[in-house]
């Protein structure tokens, strides 16, 4: 595994620059001059700006981790319902879909990757609650290079590797999950 610290991963630096100024609002008048005296940029667009496309589908940017023998995928506990998923979330407008994998990556999952391959997007297969809770997936295949012990999400996710065989059952209920596994190249025997 190769020696990381998690405050010079670019995902993190980047977080570290910018603040919600949802944040900014409920401190106090003078947080603005403390913020930007410890080197810190505040900006509207930052961290609150996810992306949607013309149809009011939300654009979520995910990966398909691998291990490096591409024997085992890592999932990860989510947060909304019981279960195991891949890690995926919100593509901001500021940034890359591929940077937007990569820093799902990092904070669900505490890992760091390589992007091996596109594996297109993949449309909502749930029925709606309502047309804003529609996404469109855009899936990557990535190698794992390392995983850290803290990483963002660590006090409300857990991480697991899976065959395929067990993930694709584990992603029974989310079949653009199991279409995104389906692309990737992992050892299905």
């Amino acid at each position: 595994m190769h020696s990381f610290s998690p405050l010079s991963h670019p995902c993190v630096a980047w977080r570290i620059r910018c603040l919600d100024v949802r944040d900014v609002a409920a401190a106090t008048p003078h947080s603005h001059h403390v913020a930007e005296s410890a080197g810190l940029l505040l900006t509207s667009v930052c961290c609150a700006d996810v992306g949607y496309n013309s149809k009011g589908e939300r654009l979520v940017a995910g990966v398909v981790p691998l291990s490096p023998d591409q024997n085992y995928v890592l999932l990860i506990q989510s947060t909304r319902r019981k279960g195991w998923v891949l890690p995926k979330g919100g593509w901001e407008t500021d940034e890359s879909c591929q940077e937007a994998a990569t820093r799902e990556a990092w904070e669900e999952a505490g890992i760091t990757i390589q992007i091996d391959y596109d594996l297109g997007t993949i449309d909502e297969k749930r029925a709606p609650k309502s047309t804003k809770d529609r996404a469109r997936y855009s899936f990557y295949q990535a190698t794992v290079l390392s995983e850290v012990d803290d990483w963002p999400e660590k006090h409300k996710r857990e991480r697991q590797w899976f065959t395929y065989a067990q993930a694709w059952e584990e992603l029974a209920s989310r079949p653009e999950l199991q279409e995104a596994l389906q692309r990737s190249t992992i050892n299905q025997a």
